[in-house]
């Protein structure tokens, strides 16, 4: 049972400062609760800091109970992609050294992986056992989709060397990690996607997690090829919204996204409601079981919690793989559709985090979160249900967008756009 709170304890939104580094919709939500915006170094209840303040700025302060920011200290032990891959395979070693070896094989959902350039020995042995699979090559250090090309041939990677001054003369390389390409994506009228869903973790001692029903597909504006005419085609393999978004294919009225409700339905149509259902129980587990091999590692602090955008692929036998996860996800918006779903996100996550001091502290569920992990399985995640998750599943708690005020260069656009929650 949680703690009750008395309404002496509650705090009126006039009361509470904001600082935030973004203007978008996290700003607009602040606004909307009557909160203050403040520049004020210290002065502030929430501080919605970009990384770079949590490590220059964040061991050098106190901050008094109440205030919070939205990065852990070292999240990036969770973020960047080669620490993403290095903590699930010494987790998944942890436990087979425990001989836990059921549990172990389940941290299946990731692609082989190296990093570049201090793993490429292993890499080029694994390559010559398969010299026809696809690679694909990611910075570790960049998003949006910014410096990944895929390749067949060791031949592209010398001249990546070369490129990126990968010398004996001590010159550094761009760290990359290279991964197996997967080439059966599972495809919509031909085309690829990915899905974004948030996790909203409030503690890692006892890990605590939120997990939002809103999300989105990100679709390709071109068809699906493994041909090697198309192999460094972006537009056909990424799905990442900055670059669909040069293609000439691209429009803001269409967009490349559907909410993460309409594939659920579109899935069920398709392969009906049990392997759907499956699947996306999969997804949910995938998120899981990535959080806790960082969880003890992840330096704890009662002024953290930190939104994660998941990037999970699905292949066409219905299998999820974890592409990476996001530190950052953007809470900016092109269409109202994807306003609508942001605001909401954010709006619910302020009301987890609970400034206003209105919650119980015994809830499983907070708008369009449920709580699915505290310091072990809650509410859903306890596999007593038929469903086994609600990812995807309606959000009768949501704020209409006819109830949300638009940004003015959104406010007349779209109107017949299908919503995203």
């Amino acid at each position: 049972m949680g703690d009750r709170r008395d309404e002496r304890d509650r705090r009126p939104s006039s009361q509470i400062k904001f600082r935030s580094f973004l203007h978008n919709t996290v700003f607009d939500v602040c606004k909307s609760r009557g909160w203050k915006e403040t520049d004020a170094d210290l002065d502030w209840d929430l501080h919605w800091a970009d990384p770079q303040w949590i490590r220059d700025v964040f061991d050098h302060i106190r901050l008094e109970d109440g205030q919070r920011v939205n990065h852990f200290r070292n999240h990036y032990e969770l973020t960047r992609k080669d620490l993403t891959i290095k903590n699930l395979k010494r987790m998944k070693k942890s436990l087979e050294k425990d001989d836990k070896l059921q549990e172990a094989m389940k941290f299946d959902f990731f692609p082989q992986t190296y990093v570049l350039p201090a793993e490429y020995g292993l890499f080029e042995v694994d390559y010559k056992r398969n010299p026809h699979q696809a690679w694909i090559m990611k910075p570790i250090g960049r998003a949006s989709g910014k410096g990944i090309f895929l390749f067949t041939k060791l031949s592209q990677i010398s001249d990546w060397r070369k490129d990126h001054k990968w010398r004996q003369d001590g010159q550094q390389a761009e760290t990359y990690v290279v991964q197996r390409y997967i080439e059966n994506p599972h495809l919509v009228a031909g085309k690829k996607y990915d899905l974004r869903i948030y996790a909203l973790v409030t503690s890692y001692s006892p890990l605590t997690v939120w997990l939002s029903r809103s999300g989105f597909c990100r679709f390709s504006h071109h068809r699906f090829s493994m041909n090697m005419k198309e192999i460094d085609n972006t537009y056909v393999h990424l799905t990442n919204t900055a670059i669909q978004k040069t293609s000439s294919k691209y429009t803001n009225s269409a967009g490349c996204k559907w909410g993460l409700r309409r594939l659920r339905q579109f899935l069920i149509s398709t392969y009906g409601e049990q392997a759907t259902n499956i699947l996306f129980g999969e997804v949910q587990q995938v998120i899981l079981r990535t959080l806790q091999s960082v969880q003890k590692i992840m330096i704890n602090d009662k002024h953290c919690f930190e939104l994660y955008g998941f990037d999970i692929l699905v292949d066409d036998r219905l299998k999820p793989w974890l592409i990476e996860v996001n530190a950052s996800p953007s809470m900016s918006a092109e269409t109202p559709a994807d306003y609508h779903l942001k605001f909401n996100l954010f709006d619910d996550v302020l009301n987890v985090v609970d400034f206003e001091k209105k919650n119980q502290g015994n809830e499983e569920r907070i708008g369009g979160f449920d709580l699915i992990h505290r310091n072990g399985p809650v509410g859903i995640s306890k596999g007593d249900k038929y469903i086994q998750s609600y990812l995807g599943c309606a959000n009768e708690k949501s704020i209409p967008i006819s109830k949300i005020k638009l940004p003015p260069r959104l406010s007349h656009s779209h109107a017949n756009e299908r919503l995203l929650i």
